[in-house]
């Protein structure tokens, strides 16, 4: 099966990016595919090159690198929402890319499901 994601909460004030970036890993080992993963409102900010969580924490943006790194996966920012928040191409972190909600639709319709996590 192949899964679009779209994440909607941003990493370390909600589970929802925990959450999804467990729910790709889980697919993935169990054979599927991971099309495209969304980020949209706050979760945009999973993005974010500026994070710096202490050492002893998760450090959920590199999670997202590794992963897409690994399974050659697609990491979409929604542009409208990144600047909204302050997220310009500058601050991205490797691997993420800035696009608009065409990329989300297209992920709908290209995937077999998609899956939302967060409000």
């Amino acid at each position: 099966m192949k899964f679009g994601i779209l994440v909607n909460e941003g990493p370390y004030q909600h589970q929802a990016a925990d959450t999804a970036y467990q729910f790709c890993k889980a697919a993935l080992a169990k054979g599927h595919r991971i099309h495209r993963v969304f980020f949209y409102h706050d979760g945009v900010h999973n993005a974010s090159k500026l994070t710096e969580p202490p050492q002893d924490d998760r450090h959920i943006v590199n999670r997202w690198i590794k992963l897409a790194e690994e399974h050659d996966i697609d990491l979409v920012v929604c542009v409208a929402a990144g600047l909204r928040r302050g997220l310009v191409e500058e601050n991205l972190a490797p691997r993420f890319r800035i696009s608009g909600l065409g990329q989300l639709i297209e992920s709908g319709i290209q995937a077999d499901r998609l899956v939302v996590f967060g409000d």
